[in-house]
């Protein structure tokens, strides 16, 4: 095996960077090509993410990777839960920020459907208001998922601008509520009980999948050659963050911090039980 080079976007709720990553037989050394800060911007209907400037920022970050590298992939990661609405190639609006007030409105329309026990057994997932079907439910009440025709998490959006493909990347996709724990897909049987329409959620892919290679304008932009491939890695930042943890003892633990400080062990099933 030889020495190779890729770029590893990483967004976070307060930064974002761009790493190089040099790759080989007892080598892994990182290199930052770019830095940036994020936050929410609040406008007269609440909290957004800019993700076009985001976008921006990756590309200036890209373009310094490829100046000095030879770039053999892309990955990216970014926090859960948090997606844009699409419709005919064209973004509907900026993210909602997961810290937007609407969506205290969405746990009770999800809960009067489906309550939080029966959900916890079909997701796997500890109640946070702001998990990404909640807010589903919201745009659903408002009338947005009558014009949407896609729903991309935050990572694939990026991936989107990147190739112009609609996938899911499975780590993220199961923030958000609507993955089923056994089966690892879209709970299609959740989703009609919720109102919401199976045709918004796309296919799912896992980590170390091929997502497209770069649009021409995207690599014009990057100076990367067009024929490189965006791979999708483990993009909840926290997935990638665990399966980065050296846990070589069976009872190790690992303790990620960020904007959100997280303890947790790795098992070979889910555990659902009321204790949990």
């Amino acid at each position: 095996m030889t020495t190779v080079s890729v770029a590893a976007v990483d967004l976070g709720a307060t930064s974002g960077r761009v790493m190089v990553g040099h790759v080989g037989p007892g080598l892994l050394a990182l290199e930052q090509a770019g830095r940036f800060p994020n936050g929410p911007i609040a406008t007269p209907d609440g909290l957004h993410w800019n993700v076009q400037q985001l976008y921006a920022h990756v590309l200036d970050g890209l373009r310094t990777a490829a100046a000095t590298e030879t770039i053999a992939s892309i990955g990216i990661d970014a926090w859960a839960v948090d997606y844009a609405l699409l419709r005919g190639g064209r973004v509907l609006g900026e993210p909602f920020h997961y810290r937007d007030e609407r969506t205290a409105r969405g746990v009770e329309l999800v809960h009067d459907q489906e309550p939080f026990a029966q959900l916890y057994a079909r997701n796997g997932l500890q109640f946070l208001p702001f998990n990404t079907l909640y807010q589903l439910a919201v745009e659903r009440e408002e009338g947005m998922l009558g014009v949407a025709e896609t729903m991309l998490l935050v990572p694939d959006l990026i991936a989107w601008y990147l190739t112009g493909q609609t996938v899911a990347e499975a780590t993220n996709a199961s923030t958000t509520g609507l993955l089923g724990i056994a089966s690892m897909e879209w709970d299609g049987e959740l989703m009609s009980r919720l109102g919401l329409p199976r045709a918004l959620f796309p296919r799912l892919i896992q980590p170390g999948q091929t997502v497209g290679t770069l649009l021409a304008h995207v690599a014009g932009a990057s100076a990367l050659p067009e024929a490189t491939p965006v791979v999708a890695v483990g993009s909840h930042d926290t997935a990638s963050a665990v399966v980065a943890t050296p846990m070589t003892e069976p009872g190790g633990a690992y303790i990620s911090c960020g904007t959100w400080g997280l303890v947790g062990v790795e098992t070979e099933k889910p555990i659902l039980s009321d204790a949990a």
